[in-house]
């Protein structure tokens, strides 16, 4: 397949090598970092997984039986921590209730209705749907975020104000629906935006450079 996300992909893993994320020791706890790393660095949601870790909570029914403010306390590093804790006991509420707490039960289900499922979970938006059927649950969905559409939009390659349904279908439909592949080309897309396409770009160091039109980056 020859697209301009496969020629993305090419070019980073040729750079870049194979990056292996989303972080996590299990899937229970890579979902749960896909709530808390909304609005927030990633070093912070180390620190409170670590917390849940250290109490012993990173399962789904003992996730379930903390109360409020115990999960809030234990979540603080994060940040807006009493609405990630509302979303995540959202979250969590819905695979005891839905699934008695196996995830694998949920990997068993049909992609598309086990996203619609999650969308209809109070906190959980498209990002973060997405990146639990793809790093959780091993589903092959195409991960889109801030830095995609930065790097999509600057090469003039989707409009600057194409939404996340849109910039997550354009690139889909360049790809093989494989998990692997997709989890490899956003976590590449994540270090391109963490240290090239920053808000003011680093275009002379960056190895997407070379797929820049003519004139230079695609102004807005």
């Amino acid at each position: 397949m020859s697209t301009v996300a496969m020629r993305v992909h090419r070019v980073l893993l040729e750079a870049l090598g194979p990056l292996r994320w989303w972080p996590g020791e299990s899937p229970f706890e890579v979902m749960v970092g896909a709530v808390l790393v909304q609005n927030t660095a990633w070093r912070n949601v180390e620190r409170a997984i670590e917390n849940l870790r250290d109490a012993y909570a990173l399962a789904p029914h003992r996730l379930a039986a903390l109360a409020t403010a115990e999960l809030e306390e234990l979540i603080r590093p994060a940040g807006y921590f009493r609405i990630k804790a509302r979303r995540l006991r959202n979250l969590v509420d819905f695979v005891v209730a839905r699934y008695d707490g196996s995830l694998e039960a949920m990997r068993a289900v049909d992609v598309q209705q086990l996203r619609e499922e999650l969308l209809a979970v109070s906190g959980v938006g498209p990002e973060t749907a997405d990146s639990i059927l793809l790093y959780a649950l091993d589903k092959p969905v195409m991960v889109v975020d801030a830095y995609t559409h930065r790097i999509w939009a600057r090469h003039g390659w989707i409009d600057y104000d194409a939404d996340y349904h849109r910039l997550r279908e354009h690139i889909a439909g360049e790809l093989p629906d494989e998990a692997p592949l997709l989890n490899e080309l956003h976590a590449e897309l994540v270090h391109v935006g963490h240290h090239w396409c920053k808000r003011v770009p680093r275009c002379d160091q960056c190895p997407l450079a070379p797929l820049l039109p003519a004139g230079g980056v695609v102004e807005p």
